[in-house]
């Protein structure tokens, strides 16, 4: 169950079941709010139905003792292929780019002849990760997809990718999950307070996986230090020092990740109360900190160093002490 998606949902289990369906399908929508899960869920379907033994299960739902699902659960089936970042051998952390060397595998799986099905599914999360040399490769399969052949490609940010690339999918939408859902998913995976729930949901801005993260990482005295920054500035360095320091140790990569997709949030929300110069400036603070969010893993700058910048960013949208007066 997809838990506040069943528009997305809907739409496609309807193509599915006419048959009368696009190749390439679009999962456009903000980081965290269901859509890897969805071609999680629409791959076993998908390949578990085509495949047989049948079943009576309505939208995209499997049994998991299907013998089809658990060969897509472990990867290894091999009418499948998932696209994503791989680990690098000489650093070990995630490459920066899906290579077009993966593309081109991808083009000679579409190749060959199925084999458990006439179906075969490619996921690409996220195609916003190729390389250009990837996505133009990828556009040349796309362009001339094989038969019985589905694509989803995960986007977060489906407006940066080739036009051409978008003109060739069907868009499914996924939206900011409301309260509701948020709260539900909380209370079935996590043994939060009603309290603390209240807390990161308003932390996450309606993105379950965001949720989960840092209800994993406790993440509120983060939330608390961030907010002081920009609600009462830095002007000694300290807070924003402090945050460096905590964040750059050893074994806080996961902590810091985190901040990384917590501070441009933390912006958007308090600039929704803020008097219009100040508001303004939250608007301009935004922008630069999720572009520094974004490049900072991308760029493998250095940590500490990017929590102290970012406590800059942070500074400057505090009400300057003259206008206080």
């Amino acid at each position: 169950m997809i838990v506040g998606q069943e528009r997305a949902v809907e739409q496609f289990a309807a193509a599915w079941a006419s048959r009368k369906l696009h190749h390439a399908w679009l999962l456009a929508g903000p980081k965290g709010v269901g859509k890897l899960s969805f071609a999680h869920a629409a791959t076993r379907r998908l390949l578990a139905e085509a495949a047989g033994p049948p079943f009576d299960l309505s939208g995209i739902g499997t049994g998991d003792d299907h013998p089809i699902v658990k060969l897509v659960e472990a990867r290894s089936h091999p009418d499948m292929r998932w696209l994503e970042r791989l680990i690098n051998e000489k650093t070990g952390n995630l490459a920066r780019n899906i290579s077009v060397d993966q593309v081109r595998e991808l083009g000679e799986f579409m190749s060959m002849t199925a084999a458990l099905s006439p179906w075969r599914v490619a996921v690409i999360d996220s195609v916003d990760d190729l390389e250009t040399s990837g996505a133009n490769a990828l556009l040349k399969i796309l362009e001339e997809p094989p038969a019985n052949t589905l694509f989803f490609l995960v986007s977060h940010s489906p407006g940066r990718l080739l036009p051409t690339i978008r003109s060739r999918c069907r868009r499914l939408d996924f939206s900011n999950l409301d309260d509701d859902a948020m709260t539900s998913i909380l209370e079935n995976q996590t043994e939060l307070s009603a309290t603390e729930r209240k807390r990161i949901i308003a932390m996450s801005g309606g993105s379950a996986g965001r949720a989960l993260a840092f209800a994993e990482l406790d993440l509120g005295k983060l939330e608390d230090a961030a907010l002081a920054i920009l609600r009462q500035g830095d002007p000694t360095n300290a807070r924003r020092s402090d945050l460096a320091t905590e964040l750059g140790k050893k074994g806080a990569s996961d902590r810091y990740a985190a901040f990384l997709d917590l501070a441009p949030s933390l912006i958007a929300r308090e600039a929704r109360s803020l008097k219009p110069a100040a508001r303004e400036r939250a608007i301009d603070a935004y922008a630069k900190a999720r572009e520094l969010a974004a490049i900072a893993p991308r760029l493998s700058l250095d940590p500490a160093a990017t929590v102290f910048q970012i406590g800059g960013i942070l500074a400057v949208v505090a009400e300057p002490a003259s206008l206080k007066r």
